[in-house]
């Protein structure tokens, strides 16, 4: 028994002090091989969780595991912002993760089965050994990572399918196995690219995105510093309205005043009652505008922009507003200022921690994704003092935010079809933008494809035209399945392309706008693609309208300042009682010229968009275009037409 007991208390010491020195020395040995930047990822341990369902389903079964990527610089020069990628494979979900966060910005624990893509933090950058005699703390970082993974048990081994580095610039060979618990890859630059880091500066260069926020440091000392926040929006059809901005502090920051903006939620309890209390105790924290670990920040209305206290920031206080810059460049960019306080032991006036795991959205937009902060040149931002001087910021960082969409949020607008040699109108794609009850006392069918209307219907709202779809259907022949008219679009936004005309020289189409909600819309913009016809553009009537720059198949329009730049909410009708609603509506008609689109057929298709964008917001398309095989347009049909047209345009003038 004593034997066993001291062969137990050898076997713990060793797996205690030796085996991480072996572990060590043998990942030391394999990435000497490599002469750029080395990873490994291992696998350490892991166990069953509960609940026990292994019998009933092993693949939904979890497991706890724990492991370990290992990153080091081998090459002869610094590796900036590094990111790595790890091809995870058994639905983990990441519970911790060590030195770094996730690269889209996701807060922990996150879903990371797909794609998934670290960055450093707070080490963001690997030095080489010859900058530093061959420092590993220097030059290399390891990642502790605990999760759950489902499906694999801790003997079967749950590894990735692939890792590599994730920076521009980089090839990595396939990555080999050392045994079943651990493989490792070396990335090597790639000889045709082209550096893109400044020799002189060695910062990053700015990236392009939809969106650019810039963490500026304008001001600093020793415990705490000014920061301005700029968004610059720069997508020529992106927009925001009402905007909220959310990060996360990773040090313990807090912000004790703003200027251009205010935090969501106004609240310093977190201060007095933690640990900025403790060290602060001379500081009034009463007065702290938000000690909250995640952020929400909002801009503030247009009445404060000119308030010495909490305003007088260039381009702030629109109401969380940003237009694309084809639409207004002034509007183009929202930006603010807040005093951030720091917390031991980041005392230190050239120590700055900017937030980490990015998010912004709006109202009536499509979702961002956002990186991480990425260290730049400085900004050169105008002079306090109103000189006509730049100053140089005392340090930049650049978060880059790009659209997204998700495949499980609806559209929020749509886009019905007609023409003039077509009796019925496309209309929008049934639940288009969503059905809430799709299956609620199967008052509609929410499978069904949209039934064609007369032309008429478009200026009804959806729960009054039941009468109208089904005597159209009757006399167009048109089956209902199981007696069950197709459910709505459900879109707040509305718009109609009609193809009004089709001569030999032109042709001309005309947009009808309708607000079907409460909200107005102002500085409201619609870019219309069409791929094939877009370059012919030759006016638009009524609206302000223009081929975007470098794009001529896109056609932006917007109304005219003090016009009809408001798109206004539906009505009630002249009766209440018996009258529908009427959604608000604007119509421009827009005239083509073919010399500059040889080849186009506009009565078989061309004439009609590709892709609709209504306020930064992609819209629902229908599937089929009102055509047929019997659609020959005849030059006294396109002439008749064109009358018509021009008719229409005298009265909208």
């Amino acid at each position: 028994m004593e034997k066993l007991l001291t062969f137990i208390f050898f076997t713990i010491l060793y797996c205690l002090f030796f085996l991480p020195t072996s572990i060590i020395s043998q990942t030391q040995n394999i990435s000497s091989l490599c002469n750029g930047i080395f990873l490994q990822y291992t696998y350490t341990r892991g166990e069953q969780l509960p609940p026990n369902i292994t019998a009933s389903d092993p693949t939904d079964q979890p497991y706890k595991f724990q492991s370990t990527l290992y990153i080091q610089n081998n090459g002869l020069q610094e590796l900036k912002s590094w990111k790595a990628f790890v091809g995870f494979r058994h639905g983990e979900l990441l519970v911790s993760a060590s030195n770094a966060v996730l690269l889209d910005g996701s807060p922990l624990p996150a879903n990371v089965s797909n794609d998934t893509v670290f960055t450093g933090y707070p080490t963001t950058d690997l030095k080489t050994a010859v900058e530093t005699a061959g420092d590993l703390a220097q030059m290399s970082v390891r990642i502790e990572l605990v999760g759950t993974e489902f499906g694999v048990s801790p003997e079967d081994f749950p590894m990735p399918s692939n890792i590599s580095l994730a920076n521009d610039g980089f090839i990595c060979a396939s990555p080999t196995m050392q045994g079943n618990t651990s493989m490792s890859t070396c990335c090597i630059r790639d000889p045709n690219a082209k550096s893109t880091i400044n020799a002189t500066e060695q910062f990053l260069p700015r990236q392009s995105g939809d969106l650019s926020i810039m963490y500026d440091v304008i001001s600093a000392y020793e415990s705490n510093y000014w920061a301005q926040v700029t968004i610059s929006n720069q997508n020529q059809t992106g927009r925001l309205d009402n905007w909220q901005l959310s990060w996360e502090w990773m040090r313990k920051e807090f912000i004790y005043s703003m200027r251009g903006a205010t935090p969501y939620k106004i609240d310093s309890s977190k201060c007095i009652f933690g640990d900025q209390a403790k060290f602060y105790q001379s500081l009034d924290l009463s007065r702290a505008l938000s000690c909250e670990h995640k952020q929400t920040i909002i801009d503030l209305p247009p009445t404060l922009a000119n308030d010495q206290t909490l305003g007088s920031i260039p381009y702030c206080c629109r109401n969380g507003t940003i237009l694309p810059s084809t639409m207004d460049p002034s509007m183009s960019i929202s930006a603010f200022q807040m005093q951030v306080y720091k917390m031991p032991p980041d005392l230190n006036v050239t120590i700055f921690n900017p937030p980490q795991n990015w998010k912004i959205n709006g109202t009536f937009n499509q979702d961002y994704q956002c990186g991480n902060p990425i260290r730049v040149s400085p900004s050169l931002l105008p002079s306090p003092n109103g000189l006509p001087v730049q100053v140089e910021a005392i340090a930049s960082w650049q978060v880059v935010c790009n659209k997204t969409r998700s495949s499980t949020r609806p559209p929020k607008c749509c886009v019905s079809f007609s023409s003039f040699f077509y009796d019925s109108v496309i209309p929008c794609k049934t639940c288009a933008c969503g059905c809430p009850n799709p299956r609620q006392e199967q008052a509609c069918n929410d499978t069904a494809d949209a039934i064609a209307l007369p032309s008429y219907a478009l200026l009804i709202p959806f729960e009054n035209r039941t009468k109208i779809t089904t005597e159209y259907a009757r006399l167009n022949h048109i089956p209902i399945s199981n007696n069950l008219l197709p459910c709505g679009d459900n879109c707040g936004v509305t718009i109609n392309w009609h193809l009004s005309s089709d001569y030999r020289k032109g042709w001309t189409s005309r947009v009808t706008l309708f607000n079907w909600g409460d909200t107005n819309f102002s500085d409201w913009f619609v870019a219309a693609e069409l791929d094939k016809a877009g370059g012919g553009l030759e006016r638009v009537y009524s609206f302000n309208g223009s081929s975007l720059p470098g794009d001529s198949s896109t056609i932006f329009m917007h109304g005219f300042p003090s016009g009809n730049d408001y798109l206004l909410g539906q009505v009630n009708g002249s009766n209440p009682n018996k009258d529908p609603k009427r959604p608000g509506t604007l119509q421009s008609v827009i005239l083509f010229d073919k010399k500059k689109t040889p080849g186009i057929n506009v009565a078989r298709g061309d004439g009609f968009p590709t892709k609709v964008i209504f306020n930064g917001e992609e819209c629902s398309l229908p599937t089929i275009l009102p055509i047929n095989s019997a659609s020959m347009v005849s030059s006294t049909n396109g002439m008749y037409s064109m009358l018509i047209t021009l008719v229409l345009m005298f009265m909208l003038h």
